[in-house]
């Protein structure tokens, strides 16, 4: 059977060759692209995401205008806190959805963090919120 991917080219994204940024979201933390943006028109994202060691996040109530936002723990430890959930500590091999607009923030995190962020669009809009 052969099929047709209208809006998505083939990527293939090797750690050795990856190179993090700074420029992100968020100052604290370093981002190294997947090229699934690229691969699927911006229909998707997907990032690596790494503690910048010695730098600590404000803790900003916050959400996102996205339609998917899956983050998996690789290393460390990161407490969020989610509006009428509380505060949960993923840690390595921990998986959190994150509904659409939830208004989250992150509390503090381990200076070897790192995690997989995907996204749905890769380019979406974020609100600074009051404290649920």
């Amino acid at each position: 059977m052969t099929r047709i991917w209208k809006n998505q080219a083939f990527t293939i994204a090797h750690a050795d060759d990856g190179k993090f940024a700074g420029a992100g979201l968020r100052p604290f933390f370093e981002y190294r692209d997947l090229g699934i943006s690229a691969a699927t028109k911006g229909a998707y994202g997907a990032h690596v995401i790494r503690a910048v060691p010695g730098m600590e996040s404000p803790a900003t109530w916050h959400s996102h205008d996205l339609e998917f936002q899956m983050v998996y723990i690789t290393q460390g430890w990161v407490v969020f806190e989610y509006e009428g959930t509380g505060k949960h500590m993923l840690r390595a091999g921990s998986c959190v959805l994150q509904p659409p607009g939830i208004k989250h923030r992150e509390v503090r995190h381990s200076d070897d963090l790192e995690l997989l962020e995907i996204i749905s669009p890769a380019a979406f809009e974020t609100r600074d919120e009051a404290a649920p």
